[in-house]
């Protein structure tokens, strides 16, 4: 490598480090704009089927927020999904308190989704890890197809960050 190059190339890395942790601002997914909140960290996305990828810790505790957008069509439906992830807990739906509530992000509807219980996660092809979390996921049905937001973590982690997610939800353009 020519050394004029050398500047630029540890320049450009050590801007897309920081972008990958930074805290807060603008992302779009699927031609839909969100602002995340400044206790949301921004982190490289595990797999190519996520989106955006944050982080957000209550004392050492913490949460996860994933979006997830598969085109129009994909993944199924509202209904298929909420199914889907109330699933992920080892209880029952009626001892999970789980709910539904329909609201709306401008005039894209969207269907919040909440539970606690022992939650069935960890990495695919390992074992399951069982966790007392909370999760709190939103569904938003937008022109380009559903988009997925799904936040995970402690249940009080969850339940202290529950208004700044909604809120970056619902004020999305």
């Amino acid at each position: 490598m020519n050394q004029s190059a050398r500047p630029l190339l540890v320049a450009f890395f050590s801007l897309t480090a920081l972008s990958l942790t930074a805290h807060a601002g603008e992302f779009k997914v699927a031609g839909t704009t969100f602002t995340a909140p400044k206790e949301f960290t921004s982190v490289k996305p595990k797999s190519a089927m996520r989106k955006a990828q944050f982080t957000v810790a209550k004392l050492a505790a913490q949460g996860e927020i994933v979006f997830f957008y598969f085109g129009p069509g994909g993944a199924g439906g509202v209904d298929a999904n909420v199914k889907r992830w109330l699933g992920q807990f080892d209880e029952p739906k009626d001892k999970i308190n789980a709910k539904t509530e329909k609201g709306k992000a401008g005039e894209v509807p969207v269907t919040f989704v909440s539970a606690q219980g022992t939650f069935m996660g960890g990495p695919p092809n390992d074992p399951i890890q069982f966790r007392h979390w909370g999760l709190l996921g939103a569904i938003l049905e937008t022109k380009e197809g559903a988009l997925f937001a799904k936040f995970t973590g402690p249940e009080h982690t969850v339940k202290e960050f529950t208004t700044a997610f909604k809120k970056m939800i619902t004020d999305a353009k």
